[in-house]
């Protein structure tokens, strides 16, 4: 069966992308992802048409029309007979960056985008950290003084992936104007208000509002964190409930200080009263 809808879930690490990926899922019409591969699967294909000389030696605008009907066919095929169910969530990190691919194949894409206080999100990193002292750490050198500092390892997740890359891709949306045609989800509205959150989330889709157990969301999305390392955390909680921030207490006043001021545009674009 080819879906209906296909539609994105590209957001910040720990910002609620799983849960609202579940949440949706209670929705009979909604097939939801766990982290996809299907953009590494475009990207590739999308690497071996700029070099492969096959495709260089013709006439480039037919080519260029060619390659957008396999990746439209790709988008599509992945999803066909993999799920009864005609509105399909893919969550991958990879298509907001580029917006302006993914408009060529499938134009004006609906995407979702969740977001948190980068404050909170480094904390949860930390205590990600602080959660494995007994296993050799992915960032650590042979000194351990590269990550030996929560100042340290704060300026380190800002600067590299997961967390410094989708930062910074978010914000190079907000220069191109992009979030302006996405939806941005605040994890902190998520978890205090889900069902106006919901609500404002399926006028965006266009889709019928559906009536959600936010006491009760069953994980439908199963991933091995073992592949991710000590950041992987895909697990949800079955309660949507308020998560109090404790990024003071885990990062230092001052920290978390500095953390908001070196950011200030993001929080003018998505947390404008704080």
């Amino acid at each position: 069966m080819t879906p209906q809808k296909i539609v994105f879930n590209s957001s910040l690490p720990r910002s609620g992308s799983t849960l609202l990926q579940n949440i949706l899922a209670q929705n009979p019409r909604f097939h939801c992802t766990p982290t996809s591969g299907l953009f590494e699967l475009l990207f590739t294909s999308r690497e071996q048409f700029t070099k492969l000389p096959f495709f260089r030696a013709q006439d480039p605008e037919k080519m260029r029309l060619a390659f957008q009907g396999y990746c439209r066919g790709a988008l599509r095929g992945f999803f066909e007979g993999s799920t009864e169910r005609p509105v399909c969530v893919d969550k991958s990190r990879g298509w907001l960056p580029y917006y302006d691919w993914l408009c060529e194949i499938q134009p004006q894409p609906k995407i979702l985008v969740c977001v948190r206080d980068l404050r909170a999100i480094l904390s949860s990193m930390e205590k990600r950290w602080r959660k494995h002292p007994h296993l050799q750490r992915p960032d650590e050198d042979s000194t351990g003084l590269k990550m030996s500092t929560v100042q340290s390892r704060v300026a380190h997740w800002l600067n590299t992936v997961p967390v410094g890359n989708a930062i910074t891709t978010l914000m190079g949306a907000v220069e191109a104007g992009h979030h302006r045609s996405v939806h941005i989800v605040r994890f902190e509205d998520l978890t205090t208000k889900p069902e106006q959150t919901l609500q404002r989330i399926y006028a965006y889709l266009e889709e019928v509002p559906f009536a959600h157990d936010f006491e009760n969301v069953e994980q439908t999305t199963q991933e091995d964190d073992s592949h991710y390392g000590i950041y992987g955390d895909h697990r949800i909680r079955q309660k949507v409930a308020p998560v109090p921030p404790d990024y003071h207490e885990t990062l230092g006043k001052g920290l978390s200080s500095t953390i908001k001021a070196d950011n200030a545009s993001f929080y003018a674009t998505f947390y404008p009263e704080k």
